[in-house]
């Protein structure tokens, strides 16, 4: 029979994962910048999220009218909170248009690390796959 991890395990253990995950989401956000000149990265912690992001804000010049062009990828591991669990959440903008809000959400004790490191990389590959389609 497996044993009820206490609160404060559960936390530690949180907190374990949202550091190793948070290394792995600056890898695959500074991937995504590196591919396209002009984004520019920060690093995201404190008490709301703990992760990453890339972002470009484009002016375009069309019939004489300005016209800016935001475009960002924001991917974080939220707070340990009551609901135990290990939180992925993903944003990502596009030309000023949302094109995903995700989350991602395991309890803390089942977490397969494996599987969030693969989420964060298929996210920032599909957020290039569309940044790079919609920015021709």
């Amino acid at each position: 029979r497996q044993k009820e991890l206490s609160d404060e395990e559960l936390r530690r253990l949180h907190t374990s994962y949202r550091l190793s995950l948070s290394d792995r989401i600056e890898n695959a956000i500074h991937r995504v910048s590196d591919h396209f000149p002009g984004f520019r990265q920060e690093s995201l912690f404190g008490e709301v999220d703990w992760g990453s992001a890339c972002f470009r804000d484009d002016l375009r010049i069309q019939s004489g009218r300005r016209n800016n062009q935001y475009s960002r990828l924001e991917l974080v591991i939220r707070p340990y909170s009551d609901l135990r669990v290990l939180d992925l959440k993903g944003k990502g903008t596009v030309m000023n248009r949302e094109l995903f809000n995700r989350s991602f959400y395991v309890p803390v004790a089942e977490v397969d690390l494996e599987e969030f490191e693969q989420m964060i990389d298929v996210w920032a590959i599909e957020y290039a796959e569309m940044y790079a389609a919609k920015s021709r």
